[in-house]
């Protein structure tokens, strides 16, 4: 007695990696895209007792540009379409979707690429919302097949009973030796007193003509284990083979239900099923009304959610949600910005107070992962309500400034590699003991090796003279230096220059009414002083010992900070990235983006602000000849004599005005208004 071929929906199977992969090509590679991007999928062709049907499962791998193909595993070929709102998900046209990709899988029925990849037949699609920020993930998935198509199942028996043992084996072997492309459908055929012969459905399917039709076996692999049903997506081959065998309209046909088992540590096809099918009269739309979206778990038409924020570890949330506001950055706004050359420079800040906390967490916020503290005092009660990165415990606990902004960060940002140190940095005009010799040493020794192991320099630091020994060697070491000082009401950001004459700069273009300072001719924060650095701590009250400041300069000066030295950075000249200035006021600044470099703009020299003002202005200075930190003169002692000449500087600051030929100018120029108006009026 006939009865009607029932169908099963394939069930999708979506494994974790899926998601993380979609999240990464998301915000590395479509950004706002929302065209179709292929994928596969695939499932296993062994029959398992465990489950009734075939799931198809999508990793990681499914978006890889080829199948990774697998003896025992067949593709799915597919397409999701990742929309970028929610409302996009929801509004988007299901049944015209889906007649699309029916309509899709149709053209390829009939310009022949079928025959070449049967797999083909097997396509899928998923219409999917990825909500990056709380790591939801909407999704439908679809199996096209034609709606019309109804088969009459008029007999079945097992493959046993219509195959001898020995062609059961030689089509189980010539099953193994196809290509992956062609083993969810081929054909197998069979004429008395022949060999049985496997054939590919291109080899074989417009040679069949209605008089030797019973000779033939349309084979295709079964989704379903149930011998009683057959797999939904069974129909796209039907509309196949009567697309090229329009005679079998109506008639019967024979068809392999393949499926593959172990038994033992052999795997073999003798569960199959054989059926006589009568195949059913194509309507005027048969190919042209399509159905196939899955149901979700409550057995209803309707998309699936995956939240997969409960299964990731709390450390891979925020490393995901830090990088994700810069990730969104190269959408649209700065699509050629290098994030990961970012991700990779390692910071030192030299000062762990109020301006190191706010450059740290400027840091954070660019996605830096290395940052190094150096700081020699310990946290007091006035620290915490200024100084971010400290807690009132770590005042009451005394905890060195450097080692609780390190630890502090990592509380911030599990991610960070952030080390402090305890040291002082050795002065000019400081005089070093006996007993204070050895200790002095490790001390330089330790700070250079600290500097050359980093990418950028931050000089963060209370006084005048401890930024000296800094700027020395970072200049020495071609490092990029930025530098911050604060005032009462204003504020100093800079970029040093470097010791490097052998730099071939080319010639930077540059607006009618500016000029330019290449790179390496910037000056440090020395170059513009006549004296050497000395002890600015003796003899000053406490208001003058202490950088006392507005609450809001630091938070900007640090900010700016960050943001110079992220842009020098993205030039493409990096430390050597020249500088422009002009000595015009109606020279507009936006102007000089145009001729820049970087593709984050403009990249001064020098920041000044005036917070009492609200203003900012710009200028640039090239190096003095004669400056006591950066001058070739200093550099050339510094490297002849290392340690000796550092000593001396350290037990008298005058021992750098000698070197740097200031002394000899002193003779020759009345200076004495010029250093009434000494640098230690500008609190730094």
């Amino acid at each position: 007695m006939s009865s009607n071929l029932s169908y099963v929906q394939i069930s999708s199977c979506v494994n974790p990696s899926f998601w993380n992969k979609l999240s990464e090509l998301k915000l590395d590679v479509y950004k706002l895209d929302v065209s179709q991007q292929r994928i596969w999928g695939y499932y296993t062709v062994i029959n398992s007792l465990s489950c009734p049907i075939t799931v198809m499962e999508v990793d990681s791998t499914s978006f890889n540009r080829e199948f990774s193909a697998h003896n025992h595993l067949l593709p799915f070929q597919g397409w999701i379409l990742n929309t970028n709102t929610i409302e996009q998900f929801k509004e988007c046209d299901k049944a015209e979707l889906i007649n699309s990709e029916g309509q899709k899988l149709y053209q390829k029925i009939k310009d022949g690429d079928v025959f070449e990849n049967t797999s083909l037949l097997n396509t899928f699609f998923v219409l999917s919302f990825a909500d990056l920020k709380r790591f939801h993930y909407y999704y439908w998935f679809a199996f096209p097949v034609p709606r019309h198509v109804v088969v009459e199942k008029v007999h079945e028996c097992d493959l046993e009973n219509v195959f001898s043992l020995e062609e059961v084996e030689t089509l189980n072997s010539a099953y193994m030796n196809l290509n992956h492309c062609q083993k969810a459908y081929f054909i197998v055929k069979k004429r008395f007193g022949k060999v049985l012969e496997v054939h590919t459905v291109a080899s074989v399917l417009k040679t069949i003509t209605s008089e030797d039709i019973d000779d033939y076996y349309f084979a295709f692999h079964n989704i379903s284990y149930d011998r009683c049903a057959v797999g939904s997506i069974f129909r796209n081959y039907i509309a196949f083979i009567l697309y090229y065998c329009d005679f079998l309209q109506n008639r019967t046909a024979n068809f392999i239900s393949f499926n593959l088992s172990r038994v033992g540590s052999q795997i073999t096809c003798k569960k199959s099923i054989v059926y006589k099918l009568k195949l059913p009269t194509k309507t005027k739309d048969f190919y042209t009304s399509w159905v196939g979206w899955e149901k979700n778990e409550r057995d209803k038409m309707g998309p699936k959610l995956a939240n997969m924020k409960n299964t990731l570890d709390p450390s891979v949330i925020a490393e995901n949600a830090v990088d994700l506001n810069l990730k969104l950055m190269k959408w649209n706004l700065l699509p050629s910005v290098d994030l990961e050359k970012i991700r990779k420079t390692k910071c030192l800040l030299l000062g762990a107070g109020t301006l190191g906390c706010s450059v740290a967490r400027t840091l954070l916020g660019w996605g830096i992962r290395e940052i190094t503290f150096v700081d020699n005092s310990t946290v007091s009660f006035s620290n915490p309500v200024r100084q971010s990165l400290f807690t009132y415990q770590d005042s009451v606990d005394m905890k060195p400034k450097s080692k609780a902004a390190a630890d502090n960060l990592k509380n911030i940002f599990p991610g960070v590699n952030s080390v402090g140190h305890q040291m002082t940095i050795p002065m000019p005009g400081h005089s070093v003991g006996e007993s204070m010799l050895e200790q002095t040493k490790q001390s330089v020794e330790k700070l250079t090796q600290l500097i050359k192991e980093h990418d950028v320099i931050f000089l963060l630091l209370d006084s005048r003279e401890s930024r000296w020994l800094p700027t020395l060697i970072a200049s020495v070491e071609n490092k990029i230096l930025i530098n911050a000082a604060l005032g009462f009401d204003s504020y100093l950001v800079m970029r040093h220059g470097i010791h490097n004459k052998n730099y071939a700069n080319e010639a930077a273009r540059h607006p009618e009414g500016y000029k330019v300072i290449p790179g390496n001719n910037l000056a440090c924060y020395f170059c513009c002083d006549v004296t050497a650095p000395g002890d600015s701590l003796k003899g000053r009250t406490l208001d003058q010992q202490c950088t006392v400041t507005r609450p809001g300069v630091s938070q900007i000066a640090g900010a700016l900070a960050v943001e110079l030295s992220i842009s020098v950075l993205q030039h493409k000249h990096g430390v050597f990235a020249p500088a422009y200035y002009t000595t015009s006021q109606t020279v507009p600044t936006q102007e000089l983006t145009v001729s820049d470099d970087s593709v984050l703009g403009l990249v001064p020299h020098s920041i000044r602000g005036f917070l009492s003002s609200f203003e900012h202005i710009l200028p640039a200075t090239e190096k003095y000849k004669n400056c006591v930190a950066c001058s070739d003169l200093i550099i050339k002692e510094y490297k002849e004599k290392q340690m000796e000449f550092l000593l001396n500087v350290f037990n008298s600051s005058k021992h750098l005005e000698d070197v740097a030929l200031l002394t000899e100018l002193f003779k020759e120029t009345d200076f004495g208004e010029v250093l009434e108006f000494s640098d230690e009026d500008f609190s730094t």
